[in-house]
C-alpha cells in the first residue's frame, strides 16, 4: 500500500495533520513525518503524548484522515509531494508495539495506530 514515493516523503521532515470527527465537529492535530512508523504495509503508528481530544473523537468515530507532504520530494508537477490517507484509528497503551514505540519516542503516553484503507498522492 505504501509506495516508494510515500516512503521517500516520510523520510523527509514535514507536517502531518490528523483529522478526526465526531459529534458534528472535526478536530485537527499535527505531528511530524519523522514520527511515522510503518510496521507493515497496512498500518501507521504514531507516538501520542497529548491528543486527548483526538482520542475522544476516535472513541466515537474511528475514521480518520491524514495529510502529509514534503517540499523536498518531487511530485507530479515539480517540487513538493503530498498524500491523503484514509483509515481507521485506535489508541494503544500496552503491548509489544507500544514498547517498541516507547523505545523510539520516550515522550509518548499512547500510540495512535491507523489502519490504512487508501493512500492518494495529491500533489
Amino acid at each position: 500500500m505504501f509506495n516508494d514515493k510515500f516512503k521517500e516523503v516520510i523520510s523527509k521532515e514535514g507536517v502531518v495533520s490528523i483529522v478526526s470527527c465526531a459529534d458534528g465537529e472535526a478536530h485537527v492535530v499535527n505531528t511530524w513525518n519523522s514520527y511515522l512508523v510503518l510496521p507493515d504495509e497496512e498500518r501507521i503508528l504514531l507516538p501520542a503524548w497529548a491528543m486527548r481530544k483526538t482520542e475522544k473523537k476516535v472513541d466515537k468515530n474511528n475514521n480518520v484522515l491524514l495529510t502529509l507532504g514534503s517540499k523536498e520530494v518531487d511530485g507530479r508537477m515539480g517540487p513538493g509531494t503530498g498524500f491523503l490517507i484514509k483509515g481507521t484509528a485506535k489508541f494503544i497503551s500496552s503491548g509489544p508495539e507500544f514498547d517498541m514505540m516507547k523505545n523510539k519516542f520516550s515522550f509518548l503516553t499512547r500510540v495512535l495506530e491507523v489502519t490504512v484503507s487508501s493512500v492518494k498522492q495529491t500533489i
